[in-house]
C-alpha cells in the first residue's frame, strides 16, 4: 500500500476519539446529586502506575489532537494541562480530589474544538 493510498485522518474523526475518551476519563460515573467522576479519579487511586496510565491516555488525547491540525501552541496548552493534572494527582488524597475537579481531558477536548472551529474553512 503506497502513502497515498492509506486512510486520511479527518479531524472528525479525531473530534470524536477525543470527545470519546474524554468523557471517558472525566465524567463517564454519576454519583449521587448528579455529581460525575470519571476512570481517571478512579485510577489515579492506584499510586504511580495509576497515574501513569491516566496521563498516558491523555497524552494519546494530545497526540489525536495533533494529527487533527491543531496548533503547536494549543498542544503545548494542552500539554502543560496534562502535565498539570499528573503533578498535583500524584500528591496522595489532594490530587485525587483535583483530578476529579480539574478534568484535564474534558479541558483539551473543548481547546481543540475551538481551534478546529477557529480554522475551519468557511
Amino acid at each position: 500500500m503506497s502513502p497515498s493510498d492509506a486512510p486520511q485522518r479527518r479531524p472528525a474523526d479525531a473530534r470524536e476519539r477525543v470527545h470519546r475518551l474524554a468523557r471517558l476519563m472525566d465524567s463517564s460515573i454519576r454519583l449521587p446529586g448528579g455529581f460525575r467522576i470519571g476512570v481517571d479519579g478512579l485510577i489515579g487511586l492506584v499510586p504511580v502506575v495509576g497515574d501513569l496510565a491516566a496521563a498516558g491516555v491523555s497524552f494519546y488525547i494530545v497526540a489525536q489532537a495533533a494529527h487533527a491540525g491543531v496548533s503547536v501552541r494549543v498542544l503545548a496548552r494542552m500539554a502543560l494541562n496534562v502535565a498539570l493534572d499528573a503533578v498535583v494527582g500524584a500528591i496522595p488524597v489532594l490530587g485525587d480530589v483535583f483530578d476529579v475537579a480539574f478534568k484535564a481531558n474534558q479541558r483539551n477536548a473543548r481547546l481543540m474544538d475551538a481551534y478546529l472551529d477557529r480554522s475551519a474553512p468557511r
